[in-house]
């Protein structure tokens, strides 16, 4: 079961780095704001995720923020939309509840603003179309139909071109005050473009929707529609097979995993019936 999985927490050493320096610049509070907020990112990244029966089961906390993964391969891509801006709404939500504490109570305000300002931030940032940012998976999810090796390739090239409008704002800073954590959020972006992480999937892995069980979805289509046609048939519940004829004449079925590669091949344009096996 997804979610019976023991849960692994670790603290990377350069968090405590961070920490100490922080510290000693009188920052402390704010870094433990940007903590707070980043674990309330992740957690709601997880219990979005439980909700459709996966587990992130792997939360590390580094100088940046928090970072949780885990196997969620099988879902699907409206699910993983969700499980994507779930972390996003929370920090929205927070900054909004700080807005009206402040209200409500205008007291408060110099003891949360911090909070407040670190919340919204995550939010913004965080909707960024960049890898490894949850806009930049949204962003991989919404090109996903130009199929894999384009999607991945735009994704790359919206990911550089936001680095490096941030590294020309640290260059301009640098006249005045360097804003270091300009050059550091920068080459974390472009790390993350060339990286071996996931930007996102077109197809469904079906591993652990087999294990859970999955109904058969049959669809009689004419072998002269092309792959684009038959795009709008995938349910990430059922198990898509498309039933070939033509001219009244059966021609042959196609499953979904040889749909889904001739999705993942950008073959948008191409008949059903050109991609039926041949034996």
């Amino acid at each position: 079961m997804p979610g019976a999985e023991r849960f692994r927490f670790r603290i990377h050493p350069l968090f405590l780095a961070a920490g100490l320096v922080s510290a000693f610049t009188g920052d402390l509070l704010v870094f433990l704001a940007a903590t707070l907020a980043a674990l309330e990112h992740e957690c709601a990244h997880a219990m979005a995720a439980r909700r459709y029966g996966f587990a992130l089961d792997r939360l590390v906390l580094m100088p940046y923020g928090a970072v949780l993964s885990g196997d969620i391969s099988g879902i699907g891509r409206r699910q993983e939309l969700s499980v994507l801006l779930a972390g996003p709404l929370a920090n929205a939500l927070t900054a909004l509840g700080f807005a009206a504490l402040w209200w409500l109570y205008p007291e408060t305000y110099p003891y949360t603003e911090a909070a407040a300002q670190v919340s919204l931030s995550l939010f913004v940032v965080n909707l960024l179309p960049a890898y490894p940012l949850d806009g930049g998976r949204v962003l991989h999810l919404a090109l996903a139909p130009l199929g894999e090796r384009r999607a991945r390739l735009l994704c790359r090239v919206v990911t550089l071109v936001i680095a490096a409008g941030i590294a020309a704002y640290f260059v301009w800073t640098c006249f005045s005050r360097p804003v270091f954590s300009a050059l550091l959020f920068a080459g974390l972006l472009a790390a993350g473009a060339f990286g071996g992480g996931r930007y996102g999937r077109i197809a469904f892995s079906r591993e652990k929707s087999f294990a859970r069980g999955l109904e058969e979805r049959r669809v009689v289509i004419a072998g002269d529609r092309t792959v684009q046609d038959a795009f709008r048939y995938l349910r990430e519940e059922k198990y898509l097979v498309l039933v070939l004829y033509q001219d009244g004449e059966f021609m042959g079925e196609l499953s979904e995993e040889e749909y889904l590669r001739a999705v993942e091949a950008g073959k948008w344009r191409t008949p059903l019936a050109e991609i039926l096996p041949k034996f």
